[in-house]
């Protein structure tokens, strides 16, 4: 595991570097065996310490949790511990994920993600042109859309500690999404549409069309 550890305003020793790695690598060795890579960011916030913590575990699944304590062991030992919780609460899922996309690699759809401006409300009262309309775009990079079942959909936008996630249904082929309610539940869009063309196309995403 490539293992990266970043300190902004704290000194990062190679004691508290070493109990990390070890930390992380017990973790794996009782939930997931390996991971790619780990990333691993401790910050002064005033009077806190903020640790985040990203464990990428294999194509498309990442782990993100995050913890602000006045310490930073103490910080990243309890956003390890909530890496650990979500990995327990998902191992079986994920190793049948993984087993899927061996037997039926994931096909890559790339889209495109942009980071737009914030909207500032005008001045005066005369609406101020702004791109012919439209926000002004600040970043943009490629993303994949993977093409998921449902339930695998929440589980990555879970473990990433995401708000939302864009998928393409693996039954029926179609665009979905999944996302984090303001009651904590989960919201899932799946678009109605034609019954002969949504039979059409989960036949195609199954091989027998």
């Amino acid at each position: 595991m490539q293992l990266t550890v970043t300190g902004k305003q704290i000194e990062i020793s190679n004691p508290l570097r070493g109990r990390i790695a070890a930390s992380l690598e017990a973790i794996l060795s009782k939930y997931f065996k390996t991971a790619i890579e780990a990333h691993v960011v401790l910050a002064k916030e005033a009077h806190l310490c903020r640790a985040e913590v990203s464990l990428r575990i294999g194509r498309g699944i990442v782990v993100n949790a995050s913890a602000a304590l006045p310490e930073p062991l103490a910080a990243f030992d309890s956003a390890a511990e909530r890496v650990a919780k979500q990995m327990r609460r998902y191992k079986r899922r994920l190793r049948d994920y993984h087993a899927r996309v061996r037997e039926t690699p994931e096909p890559a759809e790339l889209a495109r993600d942009y980071v737009l401006a914030p909207l500032d409300e005008p001045e005066d009262d005369e609406e101020q042109p702004r791109h012919n309309g439209a926000p002004a775009v600040i970043a943009e990079i490629s993303t994949e859309v993977p093409r998921l079942t449902v339930s695998e959909a929440v589980m990555r936008m879970d473990l990433a500690d995401a708000p939302v996630l864009l998928f393409r249904n693996e039954a029926h082929g179609e665009l979905n999404l999944v996302y984090r309610r303001g009651d904590g539940n989960i919201g899932w869009i799946d678009p109605v549409l034609d019954p002969a063309r949504r039979k059409r196309d989960a036949a195609m995403a199954s091989g027998d069309g």
